[in-house]
């Protein structure tokens, strides 16, 4: 990953927690919303049991050809592992190596799609790109991964929610 300056990191933080309240709400059956004029239902996001339910599903998502394709990186295995905290989860370039925080005062917000399709997306980076962190095209990245898997309608939500938050995309 670039040293670049990383000026948006909060600001896209920001809208991924306000996105993943609004999917936390649809599991308790709000699955319905109105956003910005569009009233729209809400998919399903999986939820991850354990390193081993999240190590499968990022090996499922850089093996769909689409996404080998599209970045070359797929191609790149990534290790997920378990991270010490609560705060956040990451990834680290040099060692393709996710860690998440496992379960933590009762939750386990980061076993869920959106945090690893995060955590992909950074993974999925071009190499040698001097890009930032979080910038346009990692933004890219992760928006084209949640609407192919996910779906439409979740990339909806977070875009908007990002545009909202000032976030720039690509």
């Amino acid at each position: 990953m670039s040293t670049d300056r990383d000026s948006q990191r909060s600001r896209v933080y920001e809208a991924e927690s306000v996105v993943r309240t609004v999917f936390d709400r649809a599991d308790k059956g709000a699955r319905e919303l109105e956003l910005f004029g569009s009233t729209i239902t809400l998919p399903v996001e999986r939820k991850f049991a354990s390193v081993d339910s999240v190590q499968d599903y990022a090996d499922r998502v850089l093996a769909l050809n689409w996404v080998r394709e599209r970045w070359p990186g797929a191609a790149v295995p990534v290790t997920v592992r378990a991270r010490a905290g609560a705060a956040a989860a990451h990834y680290e370039a040099g060692a393709a190596t996710i860690a998440v925080p496992l379960h933590t005062r009762g939750t386990a917000w980061a076993l869920r799609e959106l945090v690893v399709l995060h955590e992909l997306a950074h993974h999925l980076e071009p190499d040698g790109a001097a890009l930032a962190p979080h910038g346009p095209e990692f933004i890219d990245r992760y928006l084209v991964l949640v609407g192919e898997i996910i779906g439409g309608e979740a990339a909806f939500v977070l875009r908007t929610t990002m545009l909202e938050n000032g976030v720039r995309i690509a």
